[in-house]
């Protein structure tokens, strides 16, 4: 067997899109799709569904290649392998004016880690700059970034936004002399994620069939259930290796009109050994949490990274990460970076467990 039929990449992109509420509709909603052509759709993508679950606020799915949300207006996909998320942008769009009732982004986010193996990978994503050369051809106002250490660990980001103050801004501008019409504040919105790598093999061997019957034994071995309580969580444990984990909350939550999601993705294969969590609970203070993740699953280095709106009670978040130079008493601080956005606050942040 050749290496690189041996190999996955662990490593995701992630897409995510909030669509502009239409100012004449109350109706608009992209949980209108029906199921058929998300099929089709993630067909192009090169993964399938292999379990659903849902609340009022969110379709969640699990891919045979990590995940897809839907909300009223925010949808979000994130997918590992050789998966080519970029390629169902045009009908994406197209089911979302026809069918859902949006024809503007507000808000689009795309990112990834560095791939471990990008020669692995399939046209447009070889390359970040392929990337984000197909997504220019999509928006003539993104803007595209890397974070990170780029002869280490990286991360890669391309951002656009037009909604709520980046639209004052441009008006105020532009109509200086006259009054600029009130604009309402944007939804609160936060989203906290921690890339993991170099994993603890004692961690990993419980997300296999060897060790795990099935997805739940992994999830209650683990702790996973503990990460966030109050999640109902739609598990998944592949043959021979690999879990993947959807969680949405078990009741209606007022303060976040999308609703709030968790996921965790994982490769266990000690050679390319990667975990991913993600979530956008709000939350001022993110140290607990990581500390929970982390000590769950005993990574030899991550990235965390953290978007906040200035409507968000983690907004302030950054300041907290930029003083936990330890977490856990395990893992030091070796590169924190900001970034201000029109709408969003960046931190980004990457840990390594102390030499033994």
């Amino acid at each position: 067997m050749a290496e690189s039929d041996k190999f996955f990449e662990g490593v995701e992109k992630l897409l995510e899109i909030w669509f502009k509420k239409p100012p004449a509709s109350k109706t608009a909603d992209l949980r209108k799709i029906p199921r058929s052509m998300w099929d089709a759709l993630l067909k192009s993508v090169r993964c399938e569904i292999i379990s659903f679950s849902r609340n009022d606020q969110i379709d969640a799915y699990v891919l045979s290649e990590s995940s897809m949300f839907v909300s009223r207006r925010r949808w979000i996909l994130k997918t590992c392998g050789t998966t080519t998320p970029l390629q169902c942008l045009e009908p994406l769009l197209e089911m979302a004016e026809k069918i859902a009732g949006y024809t503007d982004v507000e808000e689009l986010f795309y990112s990834r880690k560095n791939y471990k193996r990008p020669e692995l990978q399939v046209t447009p994503h070889r390359a970040f700059d392929e990337e984000v050369a197909l997504l220019d051809s999509f928006f003539d106002d993104g803007r595209a970034y890397c974070l990170g250490s780029v002869n280490r660990d990286c991360w890669f980001l391309y951002t656009l936004s037009r909604g709520g103050e980046a639209l004052q801004r441009h008006f105020g501008t532009l109509i200086q002399q006259r009054p600029v019409p009130a604009i309402a504040p944007p939804d609160p919105d936060q989203t906290i994620e921690i890339l993991m790598t170099e994993m603890d093999p004692q961690v990993m061997a419980i997300f296999t069939k060897e060790d795990s019957m099935n997805a739940k034994e992994a999830t209650e071995k683990s702790g996973i259930q503990n990460i966030l309580p109050g999640m109902k969580i739609d598990d998944y444990l592949f043959a021979p290796c690999g879990y993947s984990m959807n969680g949405i909350s078990k009741n209606n939550v007022g303060d976040c009109p999308e609703g709030y999601y968790m996921t965790i993705h994982i490769t266990p294969e000690q050679e390319f050994s990667y975990v991913s969590f993600e979530s956008n609970v709000a939350a001022s203070n993110y140290g607990d949490l990581i500390a929970r993740v982390v000590e769950t699953f005993q990574p030899g280095k991550f990235i965390v990274t953290l978007f906040a709106n200035k409507s968000s009670p983690a907004y302030a978040a950054s300041r907290e990460l930029e003083r936990a130079e330890e977490i856990g008493g395990e893992w030091q601080r070796r590169d924190i970076q900001y970034c201000r956005f029109q709408s969003y606050d960046l931190t980004y942040a990457q840990y390594c467990k102390f030499p033994s």
